[in-house]
């Protein structure tokens, strides 16, 4: 990029933003809010936690991403002239998952940062908000409601058993419920290291 040129990029993901245009490369940094979360959140959250409503939520999230393409091909919406500028913009609409990872108000400004820096219009936006917003709710009623059912077979089944994928969506207090039983455990192992030291 030449040193006079109007565009500066967040260039891990190239999201580019007017020079010296402060809030828009606060916005930049807000509209990759998703992919932080998506890239981090799920990774982390399979690899320590390992629960089953989490990875069903991602599942979900890759089903949306699947039909979201399947309407930016079908639909073919030119994106807003300023895009052209950006130089890492297709002709499509793209896939609004921040009102999926984020509360309301990190939706709504990721929303506004995508029109503030020209990659979309506002109507674009809007029509990426509604559909996020069905297919999430259509799909928390498909888990809840039909596939909840299967979730202990999911845990008792080799893989389930070989990854120690778990289900803690019928304890009410799960933070309690690891905090008791990590300090039961703990008193569980002092008192066998007194009994051991007592029979030496």
């Amino acid at each position: 990029m030449r040193a006079d040129h109007p565009l500066k990029a967040v260039t891990l993901a190239h999201v580019r933003y007017q020079r010296g245009d402060q809030l828009g490369h606060f916005l930049a940094w807000v509209s990759l809010a998703p992919v932080f979360i998506s890239l981090g959140g799920f990774v982390s959250h399979f690899y320590f936690r390992r629960e089953l409503q989490g990875m069903f939520f991602g599942l979900g999230l890759l089903i949306s991403h699947f039909i979201d393409e399947l309407i930016k091909k079908s639909v073919q919406q030119a994106r807003p002239e300023a895009c052209a500028l950006l130089e890492m913009c297709d002709s499509h609409v793209t896939t609004k998952w921040a009102a999926l990872f984020l509360p309301w108000s990190s939706a709504v400004l990721t929303m506004y940062s995508r029109v503030y820096l020209g990659y979309h219009t506002a109507a674009q936006v809007f029509a990426g908000a509604a559909l996020g917003t069905f297919l999430v709710g259509v799909w928390f009623w498909l888990v809840n409601s039909k596939l909840f059912c299967y979730f202990p077979l999911i845990e008792e089944s080799a893989l389930g058993r070989f990854f120690y994928v778990k289900d803690t969506s019928h304890i009410s207090d799960v933070l309690k419920f690891e905090y008791d039983n990590a300090r039961a455990a703990r008193k569980g192992m002092a008192a066998r290291k007194v009994m051991a030291s007592k029979n030496s």
